[in-house]
């Protein structure tokens, strides 16, 4: 746990949760809140990557907390609540980041027929259940000040089709509703509810584990020059936890460098366009 004076941010004086913390894109989602003046509390299964994080925290000059919590399970949930209000006395920031996608789980939460059911019950369990249950015990604290934003990680797998990760992508379809069901609920109480539709936007170290060809299939797609970076994301979710956004509720913000706003053919039929042009001259 660590202490520090507070930062005169747009987030100042606020309380944030960052749930799957720990590392990559909840890391960085944890120290642009702080940077700009949150409380942050920094929540991982894996509790010695939370503390790293929320050490880090330290240099932004603000509070931060560290907590080790499977957001799967009720009883932790609802534990991790009750430290957070014990620890800070309020809630204003709830980003439902977690999700399960490692190497083992991507191996298994395969096309339907091939499904491992453990596996697509898992991505349900930490991906929706975890968002839900999350949501469920922090919005009673934040409706004590009647205010409060809730944001929601989804991806481009929640709105397309795709060849495996069926458990993945309909966990994500779901959060996509929640922000909806939330703002219905309780916006006249004060809380936003919102999601990211996130694209592609891995950590520098991380390209190293993606096949070459890969990243350029996934960049042609794209309608920027390069693939986003987690501070771009982490950017958005600020914008959402603050009062620049005090207007947007019950929707989801699309940062996927337009990844998913085009035909599927715009690529193939950029080249013919080039080659076509070529001939021409």
């Amino acid at each position: 746990m660590n202490t520090g004076s507070t930062n005169t941010g747009k987030l100042a004086g606020r309380v944030a949760i960052v749930t799957g913390a720990g590392n990559g894109l909840g890391a960085e989602c944890a120290r642009v809140l702080a940077v700009h003046g949150a409380q942050v509390v920094v929540v991982d299964i894996d509790g010695a990557a939370a503390i790293t994080v929320s050490e880090s925290l330290a240099v932004h000059g603000v509070g931060s907390m560290a907590l080790r919590v499977d957001v799967s399970s009720e009883e932790e949930v609802e534990d991790m609540v009750i430290q957070i209000k014990r620890r800070f006395g309020r809630i204003d920031v709830l980003h439902n980041n977690a999700a399960v996608l490692n190497v083992e789980q991507r191996q298994r939460d395969r096309d339907i027929c091939n499904l491992d059911m453990a596996a697509f019950d898992r991505a349900i369990a930490v991906n929706l259940r975890g968002a839900v249950l999350c949501s469920k015990y922090a919005i009673p604290v934040m409706l004590e000040n009647k205010s409060g934003s809730v944001i929601f990680a989804t991806s481009g797998l929640g709105m397309q089709g795709d060849l495996s990760l069926s458990g993945y992508a309909t966990s994500k379809a779901a959060l996509m509703m929640l922000p909806k069901l939330i703002a219905a609920q309780y916006g006249k109480q004060g809380i936003r509810a919102n999601a990211v539709q996130i694209g592609l936007a891995p950590a520098e170290n991380a390209h190293a584990s993606m096949p070459a060809e890969l990243l350029e299939i996934i960049r042609d797609n794209h309608l920027t020059p390069e693939l986003g970076t987690p501070r771009q994301i982490a950017d958005v979710v600020a914008f959402l936890a603050s009062d620049e956004s005090s207007f947007v509720t019950g929707t989801t913000l699309v940062a996927d460098g337009g990844f998913s706003s085009h035909t599927p053919s715009l690529v193939a039929m950029r080249a013919l366009f080039e080659k076509l042009g070529r001939a021409g001259m």
